[in-house]
């Protein structure tokens, strides 16, 4: 028989144990993290009908997308997390209760070129807060407060949240007549932090058609910087000359104000008139995450407010606020860069259970106690010596070994061993059970990420 060499597809992460139990704990903390501010879990089908996913359709959508035909149906694997939600509120308004809070961590397909840090097959981490008609801006400024719990509880401190609303940039543009080639003036200022302003000036002019005058005024404008309230009272320098503008002006003032009641400090936001999002989608406020100390990572968590979810599937108005971590890459990119916390268990058991007579009756029994008190615990089957038997625990990084022999058996008790510590104390299942869970608590008490 010809044996066929095993491979993964390019653009395919598959973990080792170890490394799969990190991201397990890294989705646990997003799960955890999520649940404290009343989002529910949700779960849509990796497949869908190819018409339902690509109801927008154009653009790299369409290029990418991975699209196949089982009989008669026309069907494609999900590329995003955002259309199938759009799909579920429409499908399911009558149902719901609104405002609807969500997250979903799932994987998503992208059949674009695989490259370092970038995959064809990843996991998405989304929230979003869709309204019935109307969304409060309260929620605009409720979404930063989380990513800022959700990063602090992953161990760190050193990120910035940076937040603009997309009227202020409309409302400009719209004030120097150059609304037709926004999108494309927007897509230039995007690679200022890559290329600096004088090149981009130049692409403003050359690439958008913009005169000396109307690049120098739009170079100003984005290079506004300072404090928040610095750049709130600069902006203050504009108002009065297109209403979309003012508008975008208050929105933006109010999320800053509720982001310090909301617990956020000043050095974790920053109002940044370059941030842009999703030029055909995003409405109001939106957000970029960035690690102060990794900036070559880019943005790890970003979103905005949209004002019409599900206009694709329904004339039901759906306007909501949502962000987006991809956390395929952040983890990938975070383990490259050493910052997971190798500290912490990747075992798959907290214990592991060593008969050492021909009965198993007493490993089953300790081992059942061990489980009831939530104990991750596994007995050894094998027929190994003893030699072999600790290897496997070590190999595994289990924490705990529990010995049965005879002497044991016949005094009720067990020993524990801290295989990290080699201390070896003999004790009965209930104090087994205690000491060992004392241990776990402290071996679990560290951060997922570490700073450098």
């Amino acid at each position: 028989m010809e044996r066929i060499k095993p491979r993964t597809l390019s653009g395919f992460m598959e973990l080792l144990p170890a490394p799969q139990m990190q991201m397990e704990r890294f989705m646990e903390t997003l799960r955890k993290t999520y649940s404290l501010y009343g989002f529910t879990p949700l779960d849509t089908p990796a497949i869908e009908s190819a018409e339902v996913l690509l109801a927008k359709g154009g653009g790299d959508t369409e290029k990418q997308i991975y699209r196949f035909n089982k009989g008669d149906a026309d069907l494609a694997l999900r590329f995003d997390l955002t259309v199938p939600l759009a799909k579920y509120v429409a499908l399911h308004a009558n149902e719901l209760s609104f405002p609807f809070r969500r997250y979903q961590i799932g994987k998503v397909y992208r059949g674009e070129r695989a490259q370092r840090g970038r995959f064809r097959e990843f996991y998405q981490a989304d929230i979003d807060i869709i309204g019935d008609g109307k969304l409060d801006i309260l929620n605009e400024a409720e979404i930063p407060a989380i990513i800022y719990k959700t990063f602090q509880t992953l161990g760190l401190s050193r990120f910035q949240i940076r937040v603009n609303n997309r009227k202020i940039l409309n409302g400009f543009y719209a004030m120097q007549g150059l609304t037709e080639k926004s999108g494309d003036i927007m897509r230039s200022v995007d690679k200022l932090d890559k290329i600096g302003p004088e090149k981009v000036g130049l692409i403003l002019m050359e690439d958008c058609g913009l005169t000396q005058e109307q690049k120098d005024e739009i170079l100003k404008f984005i290079a506004i910087s300072g404090t928040n309230e610095e750049v709130l009272t600069a902006l203050e320098g504009y108002r009065g000359r297109n209403e979309i503008f003012d508008q975008g002006l208050e929105e933006l003032k109010a999320v800053t104000a509720y982001l310090s009641q909301f617990g956020v400090p000043q050095e974790n936001f920053a109002v940044d008139l370059t941030i842009a999002r999703g030029l055909d989608y995003y409405t109001g406020t939106v957000y970029e995450t960035t690690l102060l100390d990794h900036p070559e990572i880019g943005s790890v968590c970003s979103g905005g407010r949209y004002d019409n979810l599900a206009e694709y599937y329904t004339d039901r108005q759906l306007p909501g606020v949502g962000i987006s971590i991809g956390l395929t890459r952040l983890f990938y990119v975070l383990g490259e860069q050493k910052l997971l916390n190798p500290a912490l268990p990747t075992a798959p058991a907290d214990a592991l259970v060593l008969p050492m007579t021909s009965d198993p009756g007493p490993a089953i029994a300790v081992a059942t106690s061990l489980r009831e008190a939530g104990i991750r615990t596994q007995v050894y089957m094998e027929q190994k010596k003893f030699k072999q038997k600790m290897s496997y625990a070590d190999k595994l990084g289990i924490p705990y070994a529990v010995l049965l022999g005879e002497d044991e058996i016949a005094a009720g008790k067990c020993s524990v061993k801290d295989l990290t510590t080699g201390q070896q104390v003999t004790v009965s299942y209930e104090e087994a059970a205690e000491l060992i869970q004392q241990g776990i608590r402290e071996k679990n008490s560290g951060a997922v990420i570490l700073e450098n």
